[in-house]
């Protein structure tokens, strides 16, 4: 076994933590640092840790792990969400030593040394959480260096508000998924691989860089248009938004969590960064449209003011807060979540949501047909 390494949490408010740390020895990509960075946010799911490492909506983010109890079951390729890891670390308080599943073929520990991904562990995460609800997300950094050198790489720390982290985790070249009998162009603002396979399923997807031009899309002559999850704050997402402008109302548009919320700003919206965000796979939102509640995973830091996107119906809220999760435009063939309807970790209340878009493609193809289009 390893030795020791003890190593310090410091929030850019100054709040210290005392723990051990774990997984790599410095940032992916920055050998000769020690220190991992970023705004630091806490997730309340049970099980997934591994989908929710891999999540590129993690971005520039630090996850702790409301869950006390984290890696037990190990890691295996099928469960990851992309490629690598783009979290900036992991807070935990209690890593497991031994991994017990059939399926798993790495432990935690090692499949975060192997992604560059540093961890701290032994820490009091039920405090850190409830100073987060209290006093909202915010930069913190962690490793072997001295506290007020870790308080000074936290409060340098940018965050996620006003800066472009979809260009960080947006495929470079497009690639295609799927069979199903639709032609969908997926935006990948941040992609999960959950998402490209449940759209597979209704559709031969082909999913393009979050920079691909409206002209670019348009000339592929798709029978529909999804914007995908993502990480950190919309307005930064500019490109996508004035492409969504040009191809609305041409085909149809159905986005998800970062998708909702440049498809709300493409309307007319507006955004707001919240206090600590929804990062979890338990969280309550009634669907205006049966009366039905559903329990949905959600991962989100921003979202879009309740009243301020126009003809729209608000279809979805969430109990827990009020804030918006879904609309429907009045009189273009578009809608969106804000929550993860793949459901990847999380429950399968909302993946009828994927069958709705299938329905709206066909819609609106007979729609073309009667000449009723343009």
């Amino acid at each position: 076994m390893s030795a020791l390494r003890e190593g310090h949490l410091v929030l850019a408010d100054g709040t210290t933590f005392e723990g051990e740390l774990i997984g790599a020895q410095s940032p992916s990509g920055n050998p000769g640092a020690a220190i991992a960075t970023g705004e630091v946010v806490f997730n309340t799911v049970l099980s997934g840790y591994q989908e929710v490492i891999t999540d590129p909506s993690y971005a520039g983010q630090i996850i702790t792990f409301t869950y006390p109890h984290i890696g037990n079951y190990g890691v295996t390729p099928s469960d990851n969400e992309a490629a690598r890891p783009f979290c900036r670390g992991i807070i935990v308080r209690d890593l497991a030593r031994r991994r017990s599943n059939w399926r798993s073929d790495e432990d935690l520990g090692g499949f975060l040394e192997r992604h560059g991904v540093m961890g701290i562990g032994g820490l009091d995460t039920r405090r850190l959480t409830r100073h987060l609800r209290d006093n909202g997300a915010m930069t913190g950094a962690f490793g072997e260096a001295p506290v007020e050198v870790l308080l000074a790489a936290a409060q340098a720390d940018p965050g996620t508000a006003g800066v472009d982290l979809v260009s960080e985790v947006s495929t470079p070249e497009s690639y295609f998924h799927g069979n199903g009998p639709w032609n969908v162009v997926a935006y990948d603002l941040g992609i999960k691989r959950s998402i490209v396979e449940q759209l597979g399923e209704i559709a031969t997807v082909e999913v393009v860089p979050a920079s691909t031009s409206a002209a670019e899309v348009l000339a592929r002559k798709p029978d529909g248009i999804f914007l995908s999850n993502g990480p950190g704050d919309p307005e930064m997402a500019g490109e996508v938004v004035d492409a969504i402008r040009e191809f609305l109302g041409k085909v149809p548009v159905f986005g998800i969590c970062l998708g909702h919320q440049v498809l709300s700003l493409a309307l007319g919206g507006k955004a707001y960064k919240m206090k600590f965000g929804h990062h979890g796979g338990n969280v309550p939102v009634r669907n205006r449209t049966d009366g039905t509640v559903e329990i949905t995973s959600q991962n989100h830091n921003f979202a879009i003011e309740v009243g301020s996107v126009p003809n729209v119906t608000e279809t979805h809220v969430c109990l827990n807060d009020g804030a918006l999760e879904g609309l429907r435009c009045n009189d273009l063939p578009a809608f969106s979540v804000q929550y993860h309807p793949e459901a990847s970790p999380g429950p399968h209340d909302s993946q009828y949501l994927f069958q709705e878009f299938a329905q709206l493609m066909s819609d609106f193809a007979d729609t073309a047909a009667a000449g009723e289009v343009g």
